[in-house]
């Protein structure tokens, strides 16, 4: 009766300490830095939009866009981080021809058993076929 009640708490206690409190941790440190925001600051908001920050109010503040002084009002929560993120994403188009090689070869190698290039599928495939002829005989 008390093992399966100490493996409950057990399992609660793990949950606590690898899912809740990171992520709580995480959540102060947010909140932390959107409240630590001043006048000044580059910011990128979750959306993408990065700008210098001209007035900061209780629940807002106002960020400029470009040199045309585009200035736009927003939530405190909507800041993802202080500073420009960098990261470029990479050619839709490199990345769409690279997925269609892999999937005709992850095709072959699941058909033959082999991974092998695709200047070797036709032999593939004809000793393929030979080997059953003769398995047939």
């Amino acid at each position: 009766m008390a093992e399966p009640l100490i493996m409950i708490v057990v399992m609660f206690a793990v949950m606590y300490f690898f899912m809740i409190r990171p992520a709580n941790n995480r959540k102060k440190k947010a909140q932390e830095m959107r409240d630590s925001l001043k006048k000044g600051d580059t910011i990128t908001t979750f959306g993408g939009l990065v700008g210098k920050i001209v007035h900061v109010g209780p629940d807002t503040i106002i960020v400029e866009t470009s040199e045309d002084r585009v200035r736009v009002e927003l939530t405190k929560w909507a800041v993802s981080s202080i500073g420009v993120q960098k990261g470029e994403q990479p050619d839709l188009q490199d990345q769409k021809s690279d997925d269609k090689k892999d999937d005709k070869k992850s095709l072959l190698s699941g058909l033959t058993g082999k991974k092998e290039d695709n200047n070797n599928s036709e032999e593939q495939k004809v000793s393929l076929s030979k080997k059953d002829d003769n398995q047939e005989s």
